[in-house]
């Protein structure tokens, strides 16, 4: 059985038992997506390192080492 079977069948057994219908499949990916980014930089900040940027710089090294001008 898949997600979506098992929330087919949970919102037909939430609508016979008069109870409220589950949220679908997904609904809040996005949103653990960036709580788990800001938990992320919130450990990096405790432990006195940079919080984000770094994917940035080593973006910017690599295209300084294939002779690219840097951004202005």
């Amino acid at each position: 059985m898949n997600a979506l079977h098992q929330y087919l069948f949970d919102s037909y057994r939430a609508e016979r038992l008069g109870e409220p219908a589950p949220p679908a499949p997904g609904t809040g990916d996005l949103a653990l997506l960036r709580a788990v980014r800001d938990r992320r930089r919130l450990e990096r900040v405790l432990a006195g390192r940079r919080a984000g940027g770094g994917a940035r710089l080593r973006l910017r090294a690599a295209l300084r080492r294939l002779g690219f001008p840097p951004p202005r």
